[in-house]
């Protein structure tokens, strides 16, 4: 089962054509040069199925590919919901939020906010955006897929976790740093390709080491009586104890997560995060990307059989005698130096183990792609909110054509020095996918409040807005880490210090919400504001290919949950 001389062939392969394929993708044509759309948005040329494995590779990356199936291991595949909710989500951007920003020729999110409120704002959230891309996005993804490599290749021990993370940056960076958006969205039609083809070998192959007779139907039957607690979609409160003995409720609380703050997560993650977006902006035409978007919800609806069923398998296989998960049951690589069970380490653990070899450097290979799509997606849109929101219009407002395409390339490199020296710090935090979602969650109630403020009410503000997403951090880490002592057995307690981080996010995008509409009325005494949208009547409408889409994304979403509830 170790790493063979054919897995390290199929391993240099892939980095091979992948490399081949950006640096071809980017090459300038004698005496052009290099405009910023041409790098920021691949020259406006891409087309939807381009667009739909953009997103999607940009989307399933370490956290995704480790982190989700940790949650697997610990919670089940409750933890699908971040996916299948999200097949709606894109549904929901498309016919309502791309039709703004592609008819507005946006390159940025923050533009929207400078047209919809004023360049103070848009300053403020490109700030926001750059630090939670680099501190939070860059170095999450830097170190699950490093830790990773350090188990499948490596010993386990750590040894190989800084080098796995600076070959990682590097890769990511040879391509992306001079292609731009062209080679991370086209390089990205073979890594989705590749990351699913892979993720699946992994998950029948895992599937048929569960039961003696083998077989991936027989697997999935045996996984669902042994445990069916797993696959409890609507988890209720102490249903569920998670091996480091928490409350899985508390990462998702039941009902709340389909019609409560996972809608915050998901809508400002697919309509207003601008490594995801971007690649809708690049779209040949408005119809484009839509069909784009329903490629993606399409591609959503079978990420959980690659990041969440490899999960619930590596918890099977560590259960002990009694039936149960313990410290004596799990494998050693599975308990840190301190003791903690460290449950990201399922799918590494069951790539290590259990893929044969020459197999192996193909899955390898698709977790390598999960994770340098993403890195490539986010350093490039890093670059493009700080030249095309800070260095132009504050530095040089003057910029020609060939400087901001070098300062992006600048940008890129700056941002993946920080993220390599930041990403070992992110060792023992146990379920690393809950982590960003609760760090990003933080910030995203505020600006989701903001952007739908700003696109559906026309009498929200600048002032008004720019207090809301202000007093939305406060609010945010007070419902986190605000003292809960004198509160303590209170209905203030029970309605805001006791909640799960998801309703945290709700109530502070609802009192966002709030802030805005009063400011608002205070100062404009009801009146609408002057930047205020005037969307015409067909404004959103759709054609027939995503409308058909969207009927049957939403059938088979009223199944699986009729299923799984």
């Amino acid at each position: 089962m170790g790493f063979a001389y054919i897995d390290y062939v199929i391993f240099v392969a892939y980095g091979a054509l992948i490399l081949s394929i950006g640096l071809w993708v980017s090459r300038t044509k004698k005496g052009e040069t290099k405009t910023a759309e041409d790098y920021f948005l691949a020259g406006k040329s891409l087309p939807w199925w381009a667009i739909g494995a953009s997103l999607i590779a940009a989307n399933i990356s370490a956290e995704q590919f480790i982190g989700m199936s940790g949650s697997g291991f610990a919670i089940g595949l409750a933890i699908a919901s971040y996916e299948w909710m999200a097949a709606l989500t894109l549904l929901i951007v498309g016919k309502y939020f791309l039709p703004v920003f592609i008819k507005k020729g946006l390159y940025t999110i923050p533009e929207f906010v400078e047209e919809r409120y004023s360049t103070n704002l848009k300053t403020i959230l490109a700030v926001f955006w750059i630090g939670l891309y680099i501190f939070v996005n860059l170095t999450s993804v830097l170190y699950l897929g490093a830790t990773a490599l350090d188990t499948i290749i490596g010993t386990g021990d750590g040894s190989l976790v800084m080098y796995s993370i600076l070959g990682l940056s590097l890769f990511a960076a040879s391509y992306s740093l001079w292609g731009g958006l062209a080679a991370v969205a086209w390089t990205d039609v073979v890594q989705v390709a590749l990351l699913i083809i892979g993720g699946l070998v992994m998950t029948y192959l895992a599937l048929d080491q569960v039961t003696p007779e083998g077989g991936f139907f027989r697997g999935l039957a045996f996984l669902y009586e042994v445990v069916p607690e797993k696959f409890s979609m609507i988890v209720s409160k102490g249903e569920i104890i998670t091996p480091n003995g928490r409350d899985a409720w508390l990462d998702l609380p039941g009902l709340a997560v389909i019609i409560g703050g996972l809608w915050v997560a998901n809508l400002y993650y697919w309509g207003f995060n601008q490594y995801i977006i971007q690649r809708t902006l690049a779209a040949k035409s408005l119809k484009e990307s839509q069909r784009g978007i329903a490629f993606a919800a399409f591609l959503k609806l079978i990420i959980p059989l690659i990041v969440v069923i490899p999960g619930i398998i590596a918890y099977v296989l560590n259960m002990g005698p009694d039936g149960a998960v313990t410290a004596a049951s799990l494998d050693p690589s599975f308990i840190n130096s301190e003791g903690t069970v460290v449950n990201d380490n399922a799918a590494p653990w069951l790539i290590s183990n259990f893929i044969p070899a020459g197999l192996k450097g193909l899955v390898l290979a698709a977790l390598a792609a999960a994770i340098v799509s993403s890195l490539a997606s986010m350093v490039n849109s890093t670059s493009t909110i700080f030249t095309m929101d800070i260095y132009k219009p504050y530095i040089n407002p003057g910029a020609s054509q060939s400087a901001m395409v070098r300062v992006g390339r600048i940008t890129v490199a700056v941002a993946l020095v920080i993220a390599v020296l930041v990403a070992p710090q992110l060792a023992n935090l146990g379920q690393v996918f809950q982590y960003i979602q609760e760090y990003t969650g933080i910030v995203s109630p505020g600006i989701l409040a903001v952007f739908l403020m700003g696109l559906f009410w026309r009498k929200a503000t600048n002032n008004a807005a720019i207090w809301g997403v202000l007093l939305s951090i406060p609010i945010a880490m007070y419902f986190k880490v605000g003292p809960k002592g004198w509160a303590e057995g209170s209905a203030m307690e029970i309605l805001f210090l006791s909640l799960p981080f998801l309703q945290q996010m709700l109530y502070t995008c609802l009192l966002t919400i709030g802030i805005i509409m009063i400011v608002s009325q205070i100062e404009n005494k009801g009146a609408a504001d002057e930047k205020g949208l005037k969307l015409a009547p067909g404004y959103f409408a759709t054609g027939p290919v995503f409308n058909i889409s969207a009927i049957a994304i939403m059938i088979i979403l009223t199944a699986l949950y009729a299923i799984f509830w």
